[in-house]
């Protein structure tokens, strides 16, 4: 079975609290991006029939993009183990392609473990709903769960608690720059100040687009900009090409701009940068 994980963009994030956990409330917008990894999973086959042998796990392959760290560590490992020991799974071949960039606030290894859990969930039949997945992936991550049904969502908590969200950007273009610069999760928190708005994230997106620029905001640009001042350069030049909305997604390092055009001039434009259009 192959499938195509893919990205999604934080339309606007709001740090609103920090909580007694030492974990941070937070209010935004997923949005689902047509930029995708390659996931397939493959039962293993021993003598014409389906290896149930429990010493007997599969082989996990990646390709593509290099991703940081042991195998056992991937997500996507984690998640087929822990649905293998559930449910007594077949071994599974499983081969994991990465186009994504990795640590560039796009879910992307949040992505490959939701979709793991939906291909394993049909390939063996397992009857799963997508409330019972949602609940199994917020286990592995706090955007894991957005991936289950991949539609825009407002989300609150640490990024966890979803609402289905009327905002539509159908027919939009999407160009997304990810530069070579990284920023860490940590260092992010470290510059915000949590804080409540009197006018919310979610009334801001009520309105125009074109009034987005000013109102749906994302806490991370302030102190990652100042820090890294390249990728503010990068939002002012997706403004000054004409787009309607540019943002940092989630904690950085990609930026994106919504544009209701095709973006011809994007590799010319950051010749320097991984570029990506979409129309969405």
């Amino acid at each position: 079975m192959l499938t195509l994980p893919n990205c999604k963009i934080n339309v606007g994030l709001h740090v609103v609290a920090k909580r007694p956990d030492g974990f941070h409330d937070l209010e935004t917008l997923f949005y689902p991006v047509p930029w995708c990894d390659a996931l397939e999973l493959t039962p293993v086959m021993t003598g014409g029939k389906v290896e149930r042998d429990s010493a007997v796990e599969g082989i996990f392959t990646l390709s593509g993009r290099r991703i940081e760290g042991a195998k056992e560590d991937n997500l996507v490992m984690k998640v087929y183990r822990a649905m293998r020991e559930e449910f007594s799974l077949p071994a599974t071949d499983i081969v994991l392609t990465k186009n994504l960039p990795t640590g560039a606030g796009l879910g992307g290894g949040s992505s490959d473990a939701a979709f793991t859990m939906t291909a394993l969930n049909e390939l063996y039949d397992l009857g799963l709903s997508p409330d019972d997945m949602e609940q199994r992936m917020s286990r592995f991550g706090a955007d894991c769960a957005f991936f289950v049904r991949n539609k825009p969502a407002f989300a609150t908590g640490i990024g966890d608690q979803l609402e289905p969200s009327p905002v539509s950007l159908k027919g939009m273009w999407i160009l997304l720059v990810k530069p070579s610069v990284s920023v860490s999760t940590a260092e992010a928190y470290r510059g915000v100040t949590p804080r409540r708005r009197a006018f919310g994230l979610r009334e801001a997106l009520s309105q125009p687009i074109e009034t987005w620029c000013d109102t749906v905001t994302n806490d991370f640009e302030e102190p990652i900009f100042a820090a890294h001042p390249e990728l503010a350069a990068i939002k002012q030049t997706l403004l000054d090409m004409g787009a309607a909305y540019a943002a940092m997604s989630g904690s950085g390092s990609t930026i994106y701009g919504l544009f209701r055009r095709p973006v011809e001039e994007a590799e010319r434009v950051f010749k320097d940068c991984l570029v990506h259009v979409a129309k969405l």
